[in-house]
């Protein structure tokens, strides 16, 4: 497709308070995203304390691309293409592992550093005079674009040239602060592998939800609401605490209000977070030892600051979620125009009580696994959207709650909570960086 033909695509598809329903069902549009979106924008990639180790290794992919992570033998972390330079057989498929001091492709053996240069091929002999050396077969295993580790979190731009990481996220890196300055030590480390949930829908779906907070109380009725109901009518002595299940499922079912008054704050290049004033985050019960902890790490000023801040959802375009009070990350990862792949991460706060790990832990069971209670209410929503937008009844789909004539999405801005402009903020993104990420 030309560049002409991508621009005249693309201005089709979104309109300022809508979008067409191909960019959620159609794979020709879905296509066009992995050779043009993914490429250029900041992805994320993996935690480094998932590779702790020299030769430790995970697998990941930005779009349709496969892609690893590892750490070399001076402790610096690279991201590779998952592909050998001579036949472009995947060099490694188990999610994660230790390759030892260097990569052993499986095919014909030839082997690469732990950087990606190339180490070893079996019979060189018969390369020689063929002109091997000036082919980029030589160079080994190839590097992405550009990557950054930010404070334990690797990202990785696709495309050589482009916006740098600091233009991309700006003042969104707030969020990730935060999570990261929960811990006393300044440091997290992921908590066991992630629930894995397999979604038969597109991926912007999920990706658009994390903001909408028109749905919880309709959507999680059944689930959420139910649980409340029964605590209400249970009998219990006045003045029992709160369990720890009932602290994180009851906000589900908060009304509009509470929502419209939380707030919600878009920054440029597609990224935003709910929960500017509070969030379903903001009564937990204290941990013991915790606030201390926090006190002698940063001084009691910056520890309330800190404990201050309860965002609830915070999206990285193009494709993850942190909760920044509850210490998780998912991501969204695309597998076709109608199926998702959901990591969802949890990490814990090096210096902190295990308690909070737990209760993230129960945090996550109850709201993202394939067995949860809530999830399944988002899926089914998913997926009945999924098939609904199949409807030749209408073509465009309406994101224009709290629309405002000249929205600027190169400025931030804080709004009421319940507003439709993140996702509006999201498709402005989406349309630039469909295009090179230009502004």
């Amino acid at each position: 497709m030309t560049e002409q033909n991508l621009q005249s695509r693309v201005d089709d598809l979104i309109r300022p308070q809508q979008v067409h329903r191909d960019v959620y069902t159609s794979p020709d549009v879905y296509q066009l995203e992995m050779k043009h979106l993914f490429p250029n924008c900041w992805v994320y990639i993996g935690h480094d304390s998932q590779t702790p180790n020299k030769g430790d290794y995970i697998t990941a992919q930005i779009g349709d691309q496969p892609l690893l992570m590892v750490r070399h033998t001076d402790n610096e972390i690279h991201v590779l293409y998952n592909r050998c330079p001579h036949k472009g057989t995947k060099i490694v498929i188990d999610k994660a592992g230790n390759t030892g001091k260097f990569f052993r492709c499986p095919y014909h053996a030839w082997s690469f550093k732990t950087d990606g240069c190339l180490l070893a091929i079996p019979l060189k002999k018969g390369y020689e005079g063929t002109g091997l050396e000036e082919t980029e077969a030589a160079k080994g295993l190839a590097h992405v674009g550009e990557m950054r580790n930010y404070r334990g979190f690797v990202f990785a731009r696709l495309a050589k040239e482009g916006i740098s990481f600091e233009d991309f996220f700006g003042d969104s890196l707030s969020s990730l602060d935060n999570m990261v300055d929960r811990s006393p030590e300044g440091k997290l480390t992921v908590a066991g592998a992630p629930l894995r949930y397999m979604h038969k829908c597109n991926w912007k779906m999920l990706v658009e939800n994390q903001t909408d907070t028109c749905h919880p109380m309709v959507a999680h009725e059944s689930s959420a609401g139910t649980a409340v109901k029964i605590w209400e009518e249970m009998e219990k002595p006045e003045g029992t605490p709160t369990p720890p299940a009932m602290q994180i499922i009851a906000p589900f079912m908060s009304p509009y209000e509470f929502f419209e008054n939380m707030g919600i704050r878009t920054w440029p290049n597609g990224h935003g977070h709910t929960g500017v004033h509070h969030s379903i985050h903001s009564d937990y019960s204290d941990i013991p030892g915790y606030y201390d902890a926090m006190i002698e790490a940063y001084g009691e000023e910056r520890a309330q600051e800190i404990l201050g801040e309860n965002r609830h959802n915070t999206v990285y375009f193009p494709n993850i979620m942190i909760k920044g009070p509850i210490q998780q990350l998912r991501n969204f990862i695309p597998l076709g125009p109608d199926k998702t792949l959901v990591e969802s991460w949890i990490f814990a706060l090096d210096g902190a009580p295990s308690e909070l790990t737990a209760r993230t832990a129960m945090y996550n069971r109850m709201i993202n696994a394939p067995t949860s209670m809530v999830g399944h209410d988002d899926l089914e929503m998913y997926e009945r959207a999924q098939e609904g937008l199949m409807s030749d009844g209408l073509e465009f789909v309406n994101i224009q709650r709290l629309y405002e004539d000249g929205e600027d999405f190169t400025e931030t801005a804080e709004l009421n909570g319940t507003t439709e402009r993140q996702m509006r903020n999201q498709f402005d993104a989406w349309k630039r960086f469909m295009l090179g990420g230009a502004a």
